[in-house]
Order: C-alpha cells, then sequence, then structure tokens
C-alpha cells in the first residue's frame, strides 16, 4: 500500500458500514480520502475520530441520485486536492421490494446503485485522464446477488437486477481502460450478508451468516496493494458455513 501515500481515494456511502471502515483504512495507510454521503453528522465524526492518522480525511455532503451532485462533488475534489487516484464505489441501497412493488423502491435502487456508481466512475476518469494519471484503481463494491439468483428470495430481485448490472458495468469499464490503453484497474467485491444497516432485516432471518466492514474493506486493501501489472477484477467473499438450504427454511 506504500505505493498509495499521498493520493487521493474517494469513497461513496462513506458515513456507515463499508464505506465508514474503507475510509479509516485508507487514511491509517496514509492515503487523502474524501468521503461522499448524505448524512453529514456521520462524517463529522468520522472527521474527528481520524485527525492525527497517518493520512487527511475530508468529506463533501453528496447527495448521489443527484447527478448535479455528484458533478460538483468531483469539482471540489479536483480543485481542491489535484487528483483522484482511487475512487470506490460502495454506496448502495436495498429495499425489500419484489417485481410487483413500489416504483419510487425500484427507482432508489437503480440510481443509487447503478446510476451513481457509472457517474462516479466517469467524473473520476475525466480527472485521471486529464492530469495523465500514472496509475489509478476503480473498486466497485458488487454483491454475490450480482452472480447468483436467490429465487426463493423475491423481495430482493430488483436489488438482485442491480447488482447484476453492476457486474456487467464493472467488466466493461475494465475493458473499456484496456481498450482505451489508460492505467486504471477495475475490480468487482462482492460481498454475502455484511452486518450494516442495509442489511438489518436480513440479518434477522434463521441460519442467515453474516461478514463484518472491516472483511471488505481488507479485500479492497488487497486488490489496491497488488502491481500495476495485477488487476483483481472479482472478488466473492462469503461467510464460512454459508447454508442455502438453512436459508430457504425461512420461506418455506
Amino acid at each position: 500500500m506504500e505505493k498509495w501515500n499521498g493520493k487521493v481515494a474517494v469513497v461513496t456511502g462513506a458515513s456507515s458500514g463499508i464505506g465508514e471502515e474503507t475510509c479509516r483504512q485508507l487514511v491509517e495507510r496514509g492515503m487523502i480520502v474524501v468521503g461522499f454521503a448524505r448524512r453529514e453528522d456521520r462524517l463529522q465524526v468520522l472527521e474527528k475520530e481520524l485527525k492525527g492518522k497517518l493520512g487527511k480525511f475530508y468529506y463533501v455532503k453528496v447527495d448521489l441520485c443527484s447527478e448535479e451532485n455528484i458533478m460538483k462533488a468531483f469539482d471540489w475534489v479536483k480543485n481542491t486536492l489535484k487528483s483522484v487516484d482511487v475512487l470506490v464505489n460502495n454506496a448502495g441501497v436495498l429495499k425489500q421490494s419484489d417485481l410487483l412493488g413500489n416504483t419510487n423502491d425500484w427507482k432508489q435502487m437503480f440510481d443509487t446503485n447503478v446510476m451513481s456508481l457509472n457517474i462516479c466512475s466517469r467524473e473520476a476518469i475525466k480527472i485521471m485522464e486529464e492530469i495523465q494519471i500514472k496509475e489509478g484503481h476503480i473498486i466497485n463494491i458488487n454483491s454475490v446477488g450480482g452472480h447468483y439468483q436467490f429465487p426463493f428470495m423475491k423481495d430482493i430481485a430488483i436489488y438482485s437486477a442491480t447488482k447484476h448490472t453492476v457486474t456487467i458495468i464493472t467488466e466493461s469499464l475494465r475493458e473499456l481502460m484496456g481498450m482505451k490503453n489508460l492505467p486504471v484497474r477495475v475490480t468487482s467485491i462482492s460481498p454475502g450478508g455484511v452486518e450494516t444497516e442495509m442489511t438489518q432485516e436480513l440479518s434477522k432471518l434463521e441460519g442467515f451468516k453474516m461478514l463484518k466492514s472491516i472483511d471488505i474493506a481488507e479485500a479492497i486493501m488487497y486488490a489496491l496493494s497488488t502491481p500495476q501489472r495485477v488487476n483483481v477484477a472479482e472478488i466473492i467473499i462469503r461467510p464460512t458455513h454459508e447454508n442455502t438450504l438453512s436459508l430457504i427454511k425461512n420461506f418455506i
């Protein structure tokens, strides 16, 4: 991770869970980190906690469902810190809404999980190209739901659809960086259930094994720490003793 010392990372969904822990780990390793999120009070607490660490933490209050907000936030990063070297697209929404459910829930999930991810990547790459970055990295926090169908869990169908989209977008972006000969690596990290605010309802299911935010943050550190010749394209992380059969019992 020494090569990233003093470099700039943007982390979305920074006010809790995986995003908060990722900011903490990156700052402790010497990166200049900008957290994007809506809850300014939580970001302020994190800012105080990270004072005096090896790196530096800044934050920008951002509504990631607003393209205008996202673009202004990246303008702030560019004007203030002059670079974006790493982007961690972590922000996500999980609404338990099936295919006959609430349109507003569907829209919020696609706006957050898909549209904001792609807009953030676009804006980060613009800056990377403009400053002729020597080494960059975009990491998308995906989900096992982006690789497999869980037919017994009908109320996460739309969420899974957003994450399947993230799988395609991430792989397509990796290919595009190669076609454009840009030194930007692209990684998808797909966890199973993680103990966060987003998964409180799922964690109540009998037999539902959960990971910790630090488990995902450490996977991010691994992907970043590999040499530039190595693109860790996909990491799937599942809890030990995860058992689909035990989960199905909740739905029959």
